[in-house]
């Protein structure tokens, strides 16, 4: 297969990458590093990407972020960018790729366990998060030519301890092969419209 890999020099995108490295054709982008540069909080730049990439048969996103910070103080201009990066980006990642999937192809998002387990100072986190979700499951009606859409929600995973773990007190650290495995199962595999939890 032909797989696009948004965020593929990421934490958790150079590990999914190494996995489908030895059997699969790979197109790595990225903000400053990959084969192909993307902003995904840009439609024009996705669009874009899609024309230099051409058909793909899955696109896996595990870019993205938004505010971890006190509820007590947080503000629309807080809020916004994370909805424009990680919400808006992977929505656009769809609603335009679409044209540019292989029948029968996928899409894999990426959201995490604050929509269902916010730890305190990510309420912003957890709206995103949740919304990535509702997402997948309405647009996996909706896709034609047997195209899929999955989410994996990861936990807190072990290489991100140092940078996240602080925001997470109590949690459980997620292997870093067991995460990889969700995103393996919704490219090969058969899934549809899932969101694919990887808590612990």
């Amino acid at each position: 297969m032909k797989i696009l890999i948004i965020g593929g020099s990421g934490t958790i995108g150079k590990k999914v990458a190494a996995a489908f490295a030895h059997k699969h054709e790979l197109i790595i982008a990225g903000r400053n590093s990959g084969d192909i540069n993307v902003d995904i909080s840009s439609a024009a730049s996705i669009k874009g990407m899609f024309e230099l990439t051409g058909k793909v048969d899955a696109c896996i996103c595990t870019a993205g972020t938004g505010y971890y910070g006190p509820f007590e103080t947080m503000t629309q201009e807080h809020v916004l960018p994370g909805i424009g990066n990680k919400l808006i980006g992977q929505i656009n990642l769809v609603l335009i790729g679409k044209d540019y999937l292989n029948e029968g192809g996928s899409f894999t998002l990426t959201s995490g366990i604050a929509a269902q387990h916010p730890a305190k100072n990510g309420a912003c986190v957890a709206m995103i998060n949740g919304a990535v979700n509702s997402f997948a499951l309405a647009a996996a009606q909706e896709l034609k030519q047997d195209k899929r859409i999955n989410v994996v929600s990861p936990g807190l995973v072990e290489d991100s301890k140092d940078r996240y773990g602080a925001f997470f007190p109590g949690y459980n650290l997620v292997p870093m092969s067991k995460l990889v495995n969700a995103y393996i199962l919704s490219v090969e595999g058969a899934v549809n419209g899932r969101i694919l939890k990887v808590y612990s």
